[in-house]
């Protein structure tokens, strides 16, 4: 039997005793968190998920928190500064173990949901209730503005997975600066993912790196 399961964006086709590597996770080395974004389950009666298998899940055992290999990718400054940086990065991951596949009874195992750590600390979501439907996650950020400084916003489509659309909701939002962005705390990042319904994504591109480099190259 094998489950198709989807964790920080991404999806894989698991089976018992898998050793994955997926997005960070808010658990220690050594716990039982479960998968419960469960797209598919195959094997002798194949149920596909619309879009989720109803009470199926993944369970897994957490084996250590590591970094993924380093990504080299260089940041070449405006005209007139002539120079150039290298920027490395190491992803932050999570190495699990698939211990079970549940078709069923998912919501009455009593395990810990595997939730990504990349919005908010781990420490917060492990601390945190189950969400109330309607209720915004995180803190408003402090820096939000109800028009640019000077009338002239900065081009925020020059930030890796920024469009126009994304664009606009973030103006809409208040924010209209890259040095608004490159400021916002674990709380408020996970805010505006809540108001932009784009979760996981600020941390995922690295919106806080890009928007200080860019904010520098301004200066």
């Amino acid at each position: 039997m094998f489950a198709v399961l989807k964790t920080g964006g991404k999806q894989y086709r698991v089976q018992a005793g898998d050793v994955l590597r997926v997005e960070r996770l808010a658990a220690d080395a050594g716990e039982k968190i479960q998968f419960n974004d469960i797209l598919m389950l195959g094997g002798d009666s194949p149920v596909i998920g619309a879009p989720l298998v109803a009470g199926a899940a993944v369970q897994a055992e957490v084996i250590d928190q590591i970094k993924g290999d380093k990504v080299i990718h260089f940041v070449k400054r405006r005209r007139k500064h002539s120079s150039q940086r290298t920027k490395g990065h190491r992803q932050k991951l999570t190495l699990v173990r698939v211990t079970d596949i549940l078709a069923s009874g998912a919501d009455a195992s009593g395990v810990k949901a595997a939730i990504g750590s990349g919005s908010v600390s781990g420490a917060s979501m492990a601390a945190a209730a189950p969400a109330v439907a309607g209720e915004v996650a995180g803190t408003r950020p402090a820096n939000l503005l109800t028009e640019a400084r000077g009338g002239k916003a900065d081009d925020l489509k020059k930030i890796s997975g920024v469009g126009p659309k994304l664009e606009g909701l973030l103006h809409q939002n208040g924010v209209f600066h890259f040095d608004q962005i490159s400021a916002w705390s674990e709380a408020e990042i996970a805010y505006m993912d809540d108001q932009l319904s784009f979760k996981g994504r600020i941390a995922r591109d690295n919106w806080l790196e890009q928007a200080a480099t860019l904010a520098a190259d301004k200066e």
